[in-house]
């Protein structure tokens, strides 16, 4: 999805340099939007839940000891998890954006 995202901003970019924005390209960048805004939210509470499981075990690995590796793991998993949130928050932003531009090229 990373990979996808990145190609449709460029694509979106490369077509708001050119000009030529019709009202169709104006309601696809708006499904898209939606879609892209699914996932994010999707990934928001994915990366929530291994959040509180890692607070959760950190909480037992105080009272047992094997609850040590169990918050190593689930910390290994939720830094990608939040770095990919940010990701997907920072460009279906910046999606918002090309969005507005769009409009002031359509006019």
């Amino acid at each position: 999805m990373k990979k996808y995202l990145s190609n449709y901003v460029s694509e979106i970019d490369n077509l708001i340099k050119e000009g030529k924005i019709t009202k169709k390209d104006i309601d696809r960048h708006l499904i898209k939007i939606k879609f892209f805004q699914h996932e994010r939210l999707v990934h928001l509470f994915v990366t929530l839940f291994y959040a509180v499981m890692f607070l959760i075990s950190l909480v037992f690995s105080t009272y047992i000891w094997s609850f040590v590796f169990v918050s190593i793991i689930l910390i290994c998993f939720l830094i990608p998890y939040i770095m990919y949130y940010f990701f997907m928050e920072n460009n279906v932003q910046y999606l918002y954006v090309q969005y507005d531009q769009m409009l002031a090229k359509l006019k």
